[in-house]
């Protein structure tokens, strides 16, 4: 019976190291379980950071390349538009310069049609009688004008194109009166009918030497307004100053007409320049015509008609 407990005991001993040691390997299990789990992943999260890692370096890769296009394309925008600039710049001095000469081409024109103007006046001028009803040549005249008259009026464009090329107007005038010896009075108005000396409105400014002379020294600096269009200055010497027992010529300056017709010109000039019991002219008018940068011919057109008329003499004056 004593043998029997003791093998009991020693097999109760034998089965509790058993137990501990499974228990231990459980554990141990457990634990290498564990670290092959928590290595898995950490081969899953570097092969993510690295994967992540590599589209941002291509992504930067990328917006570097987009970074130098653009400034590819910005250089080529900047080049383009100083391109743009240069023709701009050259389109417009092309402008300027087609401007100046189509202005260069009108003063040659004018030119031309002046020197025409002045062949055909002196060609008029040999055959123009003294008056409508006389079959007389002219035999008292300078250059193919006229100078029997008693008084002289001068109705001279005062505008700014004419100021450019006063000292000539000035120079012409005192011709005029020079070709005149000895006459009973003269009076100077603009185109605008106003007068150089207002004191002597309304009557003739004797004719002296003195006279004269400071009457060329007042017109040297004279500056008016004017239209460049004769008609108020040919209504205001008709109806002061012309009269049917005077014998009086008229001598009108100017380069351009700006009047829209030429109608109220010959329409003043017939109305107010007949003698309404005969219809005969109660004075000449003759025209000087200047060329300056403002010239068209539309003043020598409208003077060919008025001095036709009026049995007087247009003189077209070269450039120079």
């Amino acid at each position: 019976m004593k043998r029997s407990r003791r093998a009991l005991e020693f097999s109760n001993l034998s089965f509790l190291d058993v137990i501990s040691c499974g228990f231990g390997a459980v554990v141990l299990l457990v634990l290498i379980s564990t670290y092959f789990e928590q290595t898995s992943e950490g081969d899953v999260s570097r092969k993510t950071v690295e994967r992540l890692l590599d589209q941002i370096l291509g992504t930067e890769k990328i917006y570097a390349g987009l970074q130098t296009q653009q400034s590819s394309i910005q250089d080529d925008i900047v080049t383009k538009q100083m391109l743009l600039t240069g023709l701009s710049d050259l389109s417009r001095n092309a402008t300027d310069q087609l401007v100046v000469l189509k202005g260069n081409v009108g003063v040659v024109d004018g030119q031309i049609n002046g020197l025409k103007l002045v062949l055909e006046a002196l060609d008029r001028s040999r055959t123009i009688q003294l008056s409508a009803d006389t079959s007389q040549e002219r035999d008292e005249e300078v250059g193919g004008i006229p100078v029997d008259s008693d008084y002289v009026i001068f109705i001279v464009d005062t505008s700014g194109s004419m100021q450019e090329i006063w000292p000539r107007v000035t120079r012409e005038l005192q011709n005029v009166i020079e070709i005149h010896p000895k006459i009973k009075g003269f009076q100077v108005l603009n185109d605008n009918g106003v007068h150089l000396l207002s004191g002597y409105e309304g009557r003739w400014i004797p004719d002296t030497a003195g006279r004269r002379e400071s009457v060329v020294r007042l017109f040297q600096k004279w500056v008016s307004f004017s239209n460049s269009s004769p008609v108020e200055g040919l209504e205001v010497a008709l109806r002061r100053y012309v009269k049917r027992t005077s014998n009086v010529s008229i001598y009108i300056f100017g380069d351009e007409y700006s009047g829209s017709s030429y109608d109220p010109v010959i329409e003043a000039l017939l109305q107010l320049n007949s003698n309404p019991t005969n219809g005969e002219q109660l004075s000449r008018v003759h025209a000087v015509g200047f060329i300056s940068r403002y010239s068209t011919g539309r003043f020598a057109t409208l003077m060919r008609e008025v001095t036709r008329r009026t049995n007087g003499t247009f003189l077209a004056l070269p450039s120079h």
